[in-house]
């Protein structure tokens, strides 16, 4: 029995195909062992080219797996394979190259690498592809939550990003077999589900459905034994108020929302191609406080962005001091070859860049400890996710994190009272236990 391992970089879809990657080939009768355990006959690296550094990573990585199986059949697959094809090419420690598309069929390719010992690309023009490409029913777990891949690829060409180039248009996963996994994965215990994909505001246009992930929504808050729905990064003018009066109905869904925001200023989301201002930000931000007044709200910022200059970074500063956010992350803008960002003019010195960097993550922690306060002695339901030393940790559905003390069972919910606060926990006093 051959021996598999894998190296997943970048995001939660990536994790989730690298798992549908493992369980393709234990149903061929492969052995699947942890790269740092154990010797590979294969080795599967996952690729990601968000950023340049990105980039530095995955080449980096074949090349210390090839290091620690020098034996080893090695195959780069994902994004950066998908868009760096000369580039693997020419890397002698590479076997096989696969695009993103072609992970749907992998075992098939290396059996027939095994079978010729010929060097084997197939990358396909993604931007070409109208279906999405189902790999099964796969239960991809952090935790006791369960992460589903709804859909693939992005139609907004932000002129920083690579991804639609490595991960081609909308396609969206059918409604289906969305429910018949979910289905599967509550049969076995688990209680939460993190929708995720590359853009899921978008599920559903490119079947001409524009309210196409609200009403899949609905169909999975009727799943028993499902009682958590998160969501995961949203494109915010998705949150209107039609959106909202029916999300709102929905008594699973968590109370937590990730929007991807980038900046704070206009003039900078207009150059990044982002689709929205920062008046429409503001209106959306009050509209989830006004249906969920325990919302918590999370972002992403880019600082250092072409063209920012000191009064624009500031009005991102005031922007998101105002909004009073739970969290950011916040990223240093790292120029991306083949984007439009990459060859703007007024690029940013690396030590503005990292000075504006500081000054957003300590304002997101203050923004952090300040919500927090808000929950002090207040009662909330948790759901336990690992103990250890005889201290339990969990989330609340807003995805505080809670602690406490005691021995309990993944996937318990128990109701606690917030007594007190140690950053960046808070710690809970157990009411009533509920399985």
């Amino acid at each position: 029995m051959k021996k598999v391992s894998f190296y997943t970089l970048g995001c939660k879809v990536n994790q989730y195909e690298t798992n549908a990657m493992a369980q393709k080939f234990k149903e061929s009768g492969y052995e699947i062992v942890d790269m740092n355990d154990d010797i590979s006959d294969i080795c599967i690296v996952n690729t990601c080219t968000v950023t340049n550094m990105s980039d530095r990573k995955s080449r980096h990585s074949l090349r210390r797996v090839k290091e620690k199986n020098p034996s080893a059949i090695i195959a780069a697959v994902g994004c950066y394979a998908q868009v760096a094809k000369n580039d693997l090419e020419n890397m002698p420690e590479i076997d096989i190259v696969l695009g993103n598309e072609e992970k749907a069929n992998i075992v098939q390719y290396v059996e027939k690498f095994i079978e010729n010992e010929k060097k084997l690309i197939e990358i396909e023009d993604i931007a070409t592809k109208k279906e999405f490409e189902d790999m099964g029913q796969i239960t991809y777990t952090e935790k006791t939550r369960a992460f589903i891949k709804v859909q693939d690829g992005c139609n907004q060409f932000c002129s920083y990003c690579i991804i639609p180039y490595a991960r081609g248009r909308v396609r969206s996963r059918k409604a289906e077999s969305i429910i018949k996994e979910i289905t599967q994965i509550a049969q076995n215990g688990i209680k939460e589900v993190v929708i995720t994909g590359i853009h899921v505001a978008s599920y559903g246009r490119d079947f001409g459905n524009e309210n196409g992930l609200i009403e899949l929504l609905e169909k999975i808050n009727e799943i028993e034994g499902i009682k958590r729905i998160r969501l995961g990064s949203l494109e915010p003018k998705i949150i209107t108020e039609e959106f909202m009066q029916r999300l709102s109905k929905l008594e699973k869904i968590c109370h937590h929302f990730h929007l991807s925001l980038q900046s704070g200023c206009d003039a900078t989301l207009k150059r990044m191609n982002r689709k929205y201002t920062t008046s429409e930000v503001k209106e959306i931000i009050e509209r989830l406080r006004r249906y969920y007044d325990d919302v918590m709200l999370t972002t992403d910022i880019i600082v250092g962005f072409p063209g920012e200059t000191e009064e624009e970074f500031e009005t991102t500063y005031q922007f998101l001091k105002q909004a009073k956010l739970y969290k950011m992350h916040v990223f240093q803008y790292s120029p991306r070859k083949g984007t439009r960002a990459a060859v703007m003019p007024n690029q940013i010195d690396g030590n503005i860049k990292e000075a504006r960097s500081k000054k957003l993550i300590e304002l997101s922690k203050k923004m952090e400890e300040d919500y927090m306060k808000e929950f002090l002695n207040t009662e909330v339901e948790v759901l336990m996710e690992h103990s250890k030393d005889h201290i339990s940790y969990g989330h609340t559905s807003n995805y505080l994190a809670i602690k406490v003390l005691g021995d309990y069972h993944s996937e318990d919910i128990i109701k606690v009272k917030i007594s007190s606060l140690e950053y960046p926990n808070c710690l809970g006093e157990e009411l009533i236990k509920e399985r």
